[in-house]
Parts: C-alpha cells; structure tokens; sequence
C-alpha cells in the first residue's frame, strides 16, 4: 500500500440518519486515528448524527438548503483550503463536487462514491431524474475513481451511465467496528424485546417508498393469522402516517412499535427473533450485515442490489421476491421455526471496519 496522504476531504450532504451518511462518519473517524487531517464538508449540519461527528474533524457547513445551491459554497471551500482529494457520496453531490472542481480550477483529486442501485432509484418519467441521470453522463467519467459498495451496484452504474466496469472498483462498506458488541449488549428499552419467548419482527430504515414497509406489515399480518408475533419498525420518514394508516386496517396496531429514528438499533437486532430487509432497491445495506453481526437470523428481497451478495445467494439467510408480502410472510416464519440460521462470523469478514479503510485509503494514495 502507498503512503498514505496527509488531507482528506469527505463530502456529502448532511447528518441524517442513512447508510451512506454512517458509512462516510466512519470513514472519517478512521482517517482520523490514522492521522489524516480531515475535513468533514457538508450542504448542512442538520440531522440525527450531528453529536456522531468526530471532534477532531474539521466541518465546513456549507449552509445551502438544496444540494444544487451548495454548489458556489463548494468551489469558494475548494479554492480556500485545495484539498489534495476529495470523497464524495450519492450521485447529486458526486456531480456537484465534480462540477465545484472544473469552476474552481484546483487540482484536487475527486473520488466519487455511490451507495445505491441507480436504475431501481431513479424514474425515467420524471424529468428531475431524466437531468441527473444526463449530469452524471457528463460528470462522472471526469472523476478520478469511482467506487460501489457492491458489485451489483457498480454493474448497474456502468449501464446507466455508461461507465466501463474497469473503471468502477467495489468497495464494501465499513460495518464491523471495534465498537459493535458494546451496542449489541445494551439494554433493549421496550417489553417486547425483554422476554425470550416473545417472537419479535425487526425491520430498520427510513419509512419511505424505497424500504417499502407496507410489504412487510402485510406480511406480518399473514404471519400473526398463524402465530402470536411482534413487529417493530425502527426509522422515521414520510411514509409514518401511511403505514400507520395500514396497520389498521390491518389490524395489527396493537401489535406493532414504530419509535422514529433510533441511534443504536443493534440492542434491538441482538434481541429480536428475525431481521426483514423489505426494500424494493439497496445498494449494500448496513442493517442487513448488522443483523447478522448480532446473530440473528435474517430474511431479506432479492433487490436490486446488495442482499443477494451479502447473503450469497441464500446462503446466510432467506432471499424473497420484491413486493410479495405472501413469500416475505412464508420466509418470517421459516425463520421463526427455527429453520434459518444465524450466519457465521467467518461471513462478515470482508465488511470489517479495518480491512475496508485499508481499501480507502489506498485508492485514496494511488490518486493523489
């Protein structure tokens, strides 16, 4: 490996609660034990991970309250400090950074990350993703590396946008931490998930169209038709009153926990009796590989893109069909009898925090 550089730059958008967002705090507070000066640029410093931030980190808010109008903010940053590269993550501020780079006339180097299935994420009827998919064409061949989180993902750019794959390196991301069997120990807050006995659902993630959690209520309730069981949904987003609304008319109000955003779902993950990843498109989803670090059995929809690779096919768990709540249903209680297996530790080595940095910071060497 080549020696490290000495500044880095992360870019992204803000500290919600996401994947990507988690992903890009763990890479800075890695770079940061390592010794890289590092900054922290963001188009806001709103969100649920604000106290996650390194202190060391240098943060630059760019105060814009849409990613476009970060843009003038970005160049002045760039100008200012010349970073010598930059990582950003998720397609509109790749393209902004990219953009920022060529108005600012610097030669930092630009590495630009995607964490999602474009194809799946975006609408070829509408016009704002018609304009993105078009920038990104433009773009992102000027970038200096590209890197997907997962193979899926890195074909599925290099088809949208017309990327050669050689150009695309995957790299997973960051899950297993030093940190992670202190969260999974700590008391899990609710009665549900105090008791052995009870058989409780877990899904985590944003309550949007992409996690599609009407598809897992609808299956729950299949399941509760057979079986006594609990579902609890950890997350927030603009979906909560649709899915409320669906649970009564389900009829399982009473039998399902929706507490918004929480900052450590492990507690609950190490607790609960099957993790269900219902989305309709991922690109390597973080709860999925945290589930099966907490030892609990996981099903999940072959999506677009990231289950089918990190459970191989089937191999550490159950692999259903997008938006089938009846296979999804079936599935939840194969793994509530017992008949899915917690995966081996021997299958998560690859998104250990350590090995994934060491990736980072290579590329990060070879670019500069």
């Amino acid at each position: 490996m080549s020696a490290h550089p000495s500044h880095v730059s992360l870019f992204w958008t803000g500290l919600w609660g996401g994947g990507a967002e988690r992903v890009m705090l763990t890479l800075a507070e890695e770079f940061l034990e390592r010794g890289v000066e590092t900054d922290i640029v963001l188009t806001t410093t709103e969100g649920e991970l604000a106290d996650e931030v390194p202190p060391e980190a240098r943060v630059i808010d760019l105060e814009a309250s849409r990613i476009l109008t970060s843009l003038p903010g970005l160049v002045r940053y760039l100008r200012r400090r010349q970073p010598p590269v930059l990582l950003s993550a998720m397609r509109r501020t790749n393209c902004i950074a990219l953009w920022a780079r060529a108005l600012s006339g610097v030669s930092t180097r630009i590495i630009v990350s995607e964490h999602n299935a474009l194809s799946a994420s975006t609408s070829q009827s509408s016009w704002e993703d018609r304009a993105l998919l078009s920038l990104m064409r433009f773009t992102y061949p000027s970038a200096d590396r590209t890197v997907a989180v997962s193979e899926g993902v890195a074909e599925d750019l290099c088809r949208s946008v017309g990327l050669c794959r050689e150009a695309v390196t995957v790299v997973y991301n960051p899950v297993l931490g030093p940190g992670l069997a202190e969260q999974a120990t700590e008391h899990a807050d609710h009665p549900w998930f105090s008791t052995e006995s009870n058989s409780v659902v877990l899904g985590v993630g944003e309550l949007c169209e992409q996690k599609d959690f009407s598809t897992l209520l609808r299956a729950f309730a299949r399941v509760r038709e057979r079986r006594p069981a609990y579902l609890a949904i950890l997350g927030e987003g603009d979906k909560r009153s649709v899915l409320e609304r669906e649970a009564r008319r389900l009829g399982v109000s009473d039998r399902l926990w929706m507490p918004g955003f929480v900052s450590n779902p492990l507690k609950y993950m190490a607790r609960a009796s099957v993790f269900a990843l219902s989305s309709r498109w991922e690109g390597l989803p973080t709860v999925l590989i945290e589930a099966m670090a907490s030892r609990t059995p996981v099903v999940a929809t072959d999506c677009p893109s990231g289950p089918h690779e990190i459970l191989e096919d089937g191999e550490y768990g159950r692999l259903v069909p997008v938006g089938d709540p009846s296979a999804l249903a079936i599935a939840i209680e194969e793994a509530l009898e017992g008949h899915v297996q917690p995966a081996p530790r021997s299958a998560l080595d690859r998104f250990r925090r350590d090995a994934v940095v060491d990736q980072y910071l290579d590329i990060l060497s070879t670019v500069v």
